[in-house]
């Protein structure tokens, strides 16, 4: 099992740093580099009552916070950490950019302040499936007797774990598009990039670039850096990444492994890839049934974290009781409830397209519950690959009109119901309405492809919204 570089320590005291944002990885950054003795400044877009409450938590222990102007750079500024939810186009960046100021992420200052020793990191990013990934992982890391966390983007954040008392083995590291973008020096000991397709062009700006800083996860990778077989883009990233000697390239499949692949045989999950004489030889790492739920995109989830554990010389075993001990998280595929022979899912976690062909794929046939912010999005390769298995729609949210306008051309004869309404009773009307569309033998799914934040807080809030509908349609009988 490999060990982690450490980067050079550096010396913080005096070092006048600006913190860009609040909120989660803003707030431990500034205190991470106060304690150091930096001389920390934190800017912020927001002025509100929430803001004002942290900036005085945070001048009580002599941080400075400026609230209400996040675009100018402050005097004496030598190094920029930001937040990962801070567009590039910002014009605090621009700034930084004309002074000659460095920009890290919190990614990229968790890295830099790793001390002696510290655990190696095996990293997966891609479109979706990431925080599933790096659970498997972590499962599995678990089942082998090292001492982990899933942390990063996921769990706990990676600043605690890096500079926190306990002591790790290896890190399951899930990293955003967002926070890669800011984290030129990160190295990995394996990482997976799962899938690519697009998702926060805004930030980005281009497919192009969005695929450059997925691609950054492979940057120095020790070992093994795991693509998607059946995702072209991804072997291509590897291809371009400048990686340590001996970095091999390992793919996973849902068909038979090649070598130096994972892959599925006959309902099990194999790997040619970490075994003697993988021309010819195949090592049995678990069942399909042991992966829950077995739907073939969290197969797919299943491959990339037995890869990245294999690679960092777990033993097959591990891998099989890690996967049999893992459940998803809420609003992941998960099953709400059989109602008169109608099953309901709950994958409010599909808020793009990718992710929600994913899940229609799972299931046949399907009253489709969609709709939300498109943020950009376009429908007609989703309605197209998935049409078939469509007994009918029901549209919710903001943008439902482009998924209608999807169905009008490429499945018209699927039944669609319109909810011209955006207040969170919506839902249960649009469970109701499915329940009229569905028969004996149906799954209603929810796989919304959209944001959820025009009508309710989060994607949990909207699942648990249609989960307290299924329930409440059960309760009555009324289906």
């Amino acid at each position: 099992m490999g060990i982690g570089k450490v980067t050079e320590q550096l010396d913080w005291n005096g070092k006048k740093v600006t913190v860009a944002g609040l909120g989660v990885s803003g707030i431990p950054a500034a205190r991470a580099l106060h304690s150091r003795g930096a001389l920390v400044t934190v800017v912020n877009d927001g002025d509100d009552e929430r803001s004002r409450a942290q900036a005085a938590e945070l001048e009580a222990e002599g941080i400075t916070v400026r609230l209400g102007d996040g675009a100018t750079l402050p005097t004496g500024t030598e190094l920029i950490v930001t937040t990962p939810g801070w567009r590039p186009d910002k014009p605090l960046f621009a700034a930084a950019a004309e002074a000659g100021v460095e920009v890290w992420g919190d990614v990229e200052l968790a890295w830099r302040l790793r001390g002696p020793g510290a655990a190696p990191w095996l990293a997966v990013t891609g479109t979706n499936g990431k925080t599933t990934t790096v659970r498997m992982l972590a499962s599995i890391l678990e089942a082998a007797g090292l001492r982990t966390a899933a942390v990063g983007n996921i769990g706990v954040s990676l600043l605690d774990a890096v500079l926190g008392e306990e002591e790790y083995d290896v890190l399951a590291v899930e990293l955003s598009s967002y926070q890669l973008h800011w984290a030129p020096s990160v190295r990995a000991h394996s990482a997976a990039v799962l899938n690519l397709a697009p998702d926060h062009l805004d930030w980005h700006g281009s497919m192009e670039a969005y695929a450059a800083d997925k691609g950054r996860i492979y940057e120095g990778n020790q070992v093994a850096c795991v693509y998607n077989v059946a995702d072209k883009v991804t072997e291509d990233l590897v291809r371009e990444a400048d990686v340590e000697e001996g970095c091999r390239a390992i793919g996973f499949t849902l068909g038979t492994p090649g070598p130096s692949q994972l892959g599925v045989v006959e309902g099990i999950l194999v790997d040619r890839a970490f075994v003697e004489n993988r021309q010819k030889n195949a090592q049995e790492l678990a069942e399909v049934a042991d992966v829950q739920p077995p739907a073939p995109h969290n197969i797919a989830n299943a491959l990339a974290a037995a890869a990245l554990a294999r690679a960092f010389g777990v033993e097959a075993k591990a891998v099989r009781d890690g996967l049999k001990a893992f459940r998803p998280d809420p609003h992941r595929i998960e099953l709400v409830e059989e109602v008169q022979g109608v099953t309901y899912v709950d994958d409010s976690k599909a808020t793009n397209t990718h992710a929600a062909e994913a899940s229609l794929a799972a299931y046949d046939p399907i009253v489709w519950i969609a709709g939300g912010l498109a943020k950009g999005a376009t429908f007609d390769e989703l309605v197209q690959r998935s049409a078939k298995h469509l007994r009918g729609a029901v549209l919710i949210g903001a943008d439902r009109a482009l998924i209608r306008e999807a169905l009008a051309r490429h499945a018209p004869e699927v039944p669609v119901v319109d909810l011209d309404r955006t207040d969170t009773g919506a839902m249960s009307e649009a469970v109701r309405e499915a329940a009229r569309l569905a028969r004996p033998g149906d799954t209603v799914l929810l796989a919304p492809a959209c944001a959820s934040m025009d009508m309710f807080t989060n994607y949990n809030k909207r699942g648990e919204a249609f989960a307290d509908a299924v329930r409440a349609l059960a309760a009555t009988g009324d289906a």
